[in-house]
């Protein structure tokens, strides 16, 4: 499992075997099982740290048609690594908004769409704490720093019952756990930030620890430029940390964190006695701490106690006058999970899970001193989210694998109180030894909803609860495909079609947003704690379609083609006059190339180079736009005869009626590393949308002198090269 735990019932006699992982160098050796019970723990190097060694022995790399699981993908973190990226900025995030069945959004909008469902639908998983935004910059980058990354699992669908809480995908992430025997470490300095990972033993051989973090600094370079009674800026970091204590073989001790914040300021000072201040910041800390015991050498389980802290600000200040405004959501989760093993046919999985959600849709303080008067009012609302699943992966002879499961969800607040049955079912078959036909199920319920303007913008959106009126989000989904793997030749080819269903999905009405709607006296939410349930409208959704995945995980060429065709609509009786439309990030085709080539392997005398270009293509966003745009008498209330003004009105005909221009782009990339006295130097020359398309970033409507009225475009990124300098040691 995660945790390295593993257990093998074989006959007593002398075997091979070989032990491999993803981003990991492959061992091999003999072991002699005349007595029971033997017990091994095998360390991994990762491959580029190795001198070449061949091992004598037939491939036996981890084969997409030998596994029960569909809708799996895993992505070696070296790939990531080598990916070009805008501004040289490694995201781990954008490298799965490359894979088939995961929708990018436009430039300068953040959220992860799979297989239709909306960002709220993503469970996003770091070491066991829930992520509730998941982005830095507007949406422009993840706040994942990938050098302090073990692993990254995403899944589509096929969810085994230990997942659960969101419809549409699960995005597990596992950080390093340090090395126990040295001291090892990277740093990197680009044209955004720079970044540092230190890891290393605290007691050899017994515990490690690991630390990284990363800093913009454009904010600095634009100090010096500006007058100094008017000042502003923007800047983002992150920080992860890890330690680990091996007590015995049979105990450990894990505990981890994340912190980090964006912002966004601004002040400045007319006189000596005005002053005035303002901005946005929003932020993430999450808090793990693991307790892994194994009970027998067949019986393993993991207890975890995690803290996650979510929350958006708003700030404005003066000598007379300030407001703060915040929303935001916190976690304690305390989850037990358990592993056994009692034969080769058999894995059984069972657990539980207690989450209790502090919801913060908002708290406003103001202090008018001119008035006189102050206002403190918060809106909390508390929840309970409760589960209990066991699942069994079953081997049926040499062809049949089936992975069926059950997870029981509650939740329950002051309102209300809900239970919910979700059953799960995998099947794979086995054609032969390289080709499997695999299909799966899924229920799922989500209890919390993300409240999100449809707009580009800031990260305004609000977590809050299901309640007495808004219903649990509802999903069911049923994939089939075939998995074929190609093993001479080193890659592997996946084609799987779905259909889905969602239902109690939410939008905000026409003309609601997170500030609440005009009618406010204050131009933000009252104090009535479920006042943003009358801004809200709950709707059905269907998604369906098609992906094809080709990917090759070694040798000199490495990388991915992913194509999606998908169809995604919404349906709201209150929106479009209740007909069905299609959802913004309905995305007939979306294609992604991904291709990494070692053209030459670092020697102590030579560079290694390494080439990268990553191509795609996806048909536009559905918008809506005016079709037309005419003067009409304006209304006044009150007057007597015949009124002189006038004001403009737009004609639609619908709903997300209108396609943006399709977007595409190539971005490539080449990497010189050479091996120095004391560490090794990596030089990364990187260019973003380098035939520099001018992809959209929103449309407006404009006028020239003689009224003509036309439709133009805003694109935000150009050609961009970038340049960044890394070092190992």
């Amino acid at each position: 499992n995660a945790f390295g735990f593993y257990s093998l019932s074989l006959p007593a006699d002398s075997c091979e075997i070989i032990v491999t992982y993803i981003g990991f160098a492959p061992k091999a050796f003999k072991v002699d099982l005349s007595k029971s019970d033997n017990e091994l723990t095998v360390e991994m190097i990762e491959n580029k740290q190795l001198k070449e060694v061949t091992i004598k022995a037939n491939r036996n790399e981890e084969r997409l048609s030998q596994t029960t699981r569909m809708s799996v993908i895993e992505i070696p973190i070296q790939q990531i690594k080598e990916i070009p990226a805008l501004l040289g900025e490694k995201d781990v995030l954008k490298v799965i908004q490359l894979l088939p069945g995961v929708q990018k959004p436009s430039e300068g909008n953040s959220g992860i769409y799979v297989r239709g469902g909306g960002p709220d639908q993503n469970l996003i998983i770091l070491d066991d704490a829930n992520v509730y935004n998941a982005f830095h910059l507007f949406g422009f980058f993840s706040l994942f720093n990938g050098d302090a990354l073990k692993s990254i699992e995403l899944t589509k669908g096929g969810f085994p019952a230990r997942y659960g809480g969101r419809l549409s995908s699960v995005i597990d992430l596992r950080m390093k756990e340090g090395n126990k025997e040295k001291i090892k470490g990277e740093a990197g300095i680009g044209i955004l930030s720079s970044r540092l990972v230190l890891e290393g033993p605290i007691v050899k051989g017994k515990s490690s620890f690991i630390v990284s973090g990363r800093r913009t600094y454009f904010d600095l370079f634009l100090l010096p430029f500006q007058p100094a009674d008017n000042q502003g800026g923007y800047y983002f970091y992150d920080f992860n940390a890890k330690a680990n204590y091996e007590f015995s073989n049979k105990n450990k001790l894990y505990v981890s964190g994340y912190w980090g914040r964006d912002k966004a300021y601004g002040y400045n000072n007319y006189s000596s006695t005005e002053k005035n201040e303002y901005g946005i910041g929003w932020g993430n800390a999450t808090a793990t701490v693991r307790w892994n015991h194994l009970f027998t050498n067949k019986l393993f389980a993991n207890a975890s106690a995690v803290f996650t802290d979510y929350d958006f600000t708003v700030i404005q200040k003066s000598n007379n006058f300030s407001l703060n405004f915040s929303s935001g959501i916190r976690d304690y989760m305390l989850k037990y999970d358990m592993d056994y093993r009692p034969n080769n046919n058999h894995n059984i999985k069972a657990g539980l899970q207690s989450i209790y959600h502090l919801f913060t849709p908002s708290a406003l303080v103001i202090d008018d001193k001119i008035a006189n008067s102050n206002t403190n009012k918060v809106n909390q609302i508390g929840a309970f989210e409760n589960a209990l699943y066991v699942e069994d992966d079953i081997k049926l002879g040499l062809k049949l694998r089936l992975n069926p499961g059950l997870r029981i969800t509650h939740f329950a607040t002051q309102q209300r109180n809900y239970i919910n049955l979700e059953p799960r079912f995998n099947a794979s078959y086995n054609i032969n030894s390289t080709l499997a036909a695999k299909a799966s199920f899924s229920y799922m319920n989500q209890y919390i909803h993300l409240l999100s303007n449809t707009g580009v913008g800031l990260p305004t959106d609000l977590w809050v609860p299901s309640s007495n009126n808004i219903k649990p989000q509802q999903s069911w989904q049923v994939a089939a495909g075939f998995a074929k793997d190609f093993i001479e030749k080193d890659f592997s080819v996946s084609l799987e079609g779905y259909y889905k269903t969602m239902d109690n999905i939410i939008a905000y009405k026409e003309g609601a947003s997170f500030l609440g709607t005009s009618s406010k006296t204050d131009g933000f939410s009252t104090t009535n704690n479920y006042n943003w349930e009358q801004n809200i409208t709950a709707g059905q959704g269907w998604s369906y379609g098609t992906e094809l995945l080709v990917q090759k995980k070694v040798g000199k060429l490495t990388g991915w083609i992913g194509y999606t065709l998908s169809f995604t609509q919404w349906q709201f009786d209150e929106l479009n006059f209740g007909k069905a439309f299609w959802a913004r990030h309905d995305r007939r085709h979306d294609i992604s190339v991904v291709a990494i080539y070692k053209i030459r392997k670092m020697t102590n005398d030579k560079n290694g180079v390494t080439l990268s270009g990553t191509w795609v293509y996806g048909t536009g966003n559905a918008i809506t736009l005016p079709i037309a745009e005419f003067n009409a008498p304006a209304h006044n209330p009150g007057s007597i005869g015949t009124t002189s003004s006038f004001t403009q009105v737009s004609q639609y005909t619908g709903r997300n009626q209108f396609r943006m221009a399709a977007y595409h782009r190539m971005d490539v990339g080449i990497q010189l590393t050479r091996k120095m006295k004391h560490w090794i130097r990596t030089w990364e020359i990187s260019i973003y949308n380098i035939y520099n398309r001018y992809n959209t970033y929103f449309y407006f409507i404009s006028s020239d002198i003689a009224g003509n009225r036309s439709l133009k475009q805003v694109t935000l990124f150009p050609l961009i090269p970038s340049i960044s300098w890394n070092i190992k040691f």
